[in-house]
């Protein structure tokens, strides 16, 4: 059987890029939240909101370089599996690449070493700004890298001659249409990933009544940041879902399921997308909802599918599944988010076990609806690598075999393997050992409630009595 390096290569840059997602945008929201408390504690001293931000500091780090890593190798594959493109795109690509080094790589590199070593080495005013200047260096670096992402859906000020993209306006190539909605998305979906990420430590803690203080001091500033960001994530979202029809319709076919081009569109719920038969099968529609969505009009209409040839077509089942899948994960959040906030408001959050224990397995829900987000996107753009101009199948290396692009995906995936297990098993040990024991003696008495959790007085006191820091 004859490999398809077309196929492979794709197939391998979807399984890099899809791992290395996970990394940034967790850092970036963790980032911003280790600033929150640097900046907190730098205005009032407190030893337990310190150990807390030690205690994210080194999970930060791992992290951190987890994504450098595997970040690296998404670069390279550039030059190895899409040459042509590089060559055609490179005027855009290599100085956009070069400026996010330069401006954010540089800053979060120099600064990270004074975040994790000089706490007792520099004023503590250089330490915030340390702290500081790595959240902003993951801002920055997420702008670039988003601005390229953006420029492959919505190309601006180019031209293709003779095969290769000449920039006619750095301005509209970098600040291209889609960019302000794709970045608002992605800063959002970084706050939600680092916030849920603390709430479920901080729940998990709480169940066996490990850190009292620090993780509810946590879990307070996270539910409330939450409880904000995660319907405003639905409002972007919307806005990025318009920005998208305007630009890509057909992307939004797939996405809603719509075969037809017709005015007062359901919105469809379910069904089985049949790419052959051009058509859902046990479809579930609401009708005119689709178009009051999309165009704010009942009777509005929405482009089909069926518009464009089938060679135009992204593959409809996968981008179909992933945007519910996303969208149902951020109704979810919008549910735990308020519910926490609730529960806080009557004075009843640490003391309420089912919804500490939901918290405590809520931690993969961002990670899967980041995953099945960038699916929408990138999946959703096919068969262009620049919408409207190139085609994936002309970004290809000519020389590539498919023995080739399968070597390199088994590599990948073996050393990923070993990355992410190694990665993950330190994660484990930094949270089961938990926060250095400010807690124990005099702090942990005297923050102890007056009467026991009574969601934790039966099955927890042995197991709390052995792990208690």
């Amino acid at each position: 059987m004859e490999l398809d390096p077309l196929l492979l290569s794709r197939i391998q840059f979807a399984f890099v890029v899809s791992f290395h997602a996970i990394f940034p945008v967790f850092t970036i929201g963790l980032a911003a939240w280790i600033a929150v408390l640097e900046a907190l504690n730098y205005r009032r001293p407190d030893p337990v909101r310190e150990k807390l931000s030690q205690f994210w500091i080194k999970i930060f780090a791992l992290v951190f370089g987890m994504g450098v890593v595997s970040g690296i190798v998404m670069a390279f594959q550039f030059g190895t599996n899409w040459s042509n493109f590089s060559y055609a795109a490179s005027n855009f690509m290599g100085p956009v690449l070069s400026y996010e080094v330069v401006t954010a790589f540089f800053l979060e590199a120099t600064f990270l070493g004074v975040l994790l070593f000089g706490r007792d080495k520099v004023p503590r005013g250089v330490h915030l700004l340390a702290a500081c200047m790595v959240a902003l260096g993951t801002f920055i670096s997420s702008f670039w890298i988003l601005s390229a992402n953006s420029w492959f859906h919505t190309p601006a000020g180019v031209e293709l001659v003779d095969g290769h993209f000449q920039v006619t306006s750095w301005l509209q190539a970098i600040f291209n249409p889609s960019l302000p909605f794709r970045f608002a998305h992605m800063a959002l979906a970084s706050f939600i990933t680092g916030g849920f990420v603390v709430v479920a430590v901080s729940a998990w803690y709480l169940l066996r009544r490990r850190n009292p203080r620090s993780s509810r001091m946590a879990l307070k500033m996270t539910v409330v940041m939450l409880a904000v960001a995660t319907p405003l994530q639905l409002f972007v979202g919307d806005l990025h879902g318009l920005n998208t029809l305007e630009h890509q319709p057909i992307k939004v076919a797939a996405m809603e399921g719509h075969w037809e081009t017709k005015k007062g569109a359901p919105l469809v719920l379910f069904g089985l997308p049949d790419s052959e038969a051009e058509k859902n099968h046990f479809e579930v529609a609401i009708p005119y909802l689709g178009s009051l969505i999309l165009t704010h009009s009942l009777d509005g209409e929405v482009q089909g599918l069926k518009s464009v040839p089938s060679e135009d077509r992204p593959p409809v089942a996968i981008v179909f599944w992933s945007f519910r899948i996303m969208v149902a994960i951020g109704l979810v959040f919008i549910l735990l988010s308020w519910a926490a906030l609730v529960q806080m408001l009557r004075g009843r959050l640490f003391e309420s076990r089912p919804l500490l224990t939901a918290l405590s397995w809520s931690y993969p829900l961002p990670f899967i609806a980041v995953v099945a987000g960038w699916f929408v996107t990138e999946i959703g753009r096919q068969p262009w690598v620049v919408y409207g101009m190139m085609r994936v199948s002309e970004a290809l290396t000519p020389s590539l075999t498919g023995g080739m692009a399968l070597a390199t995906l088994i590599g990948y995936f073996a050393v990923y393997a070993v990355v992410f297990g190694a990665g993950v098993y330190y994660l484990r040990r930094v949270i089961l050992d938990g926060l250095e024991p400010i807690e124990s003696a005099r702090d942990s008495d005297s923050a102890r409630p007056k009467r026991p959790l009574s969601a934790l007085n039966t099955g927890f006191d042995g197991e709390a009595q052995a792990t208690r820091s």
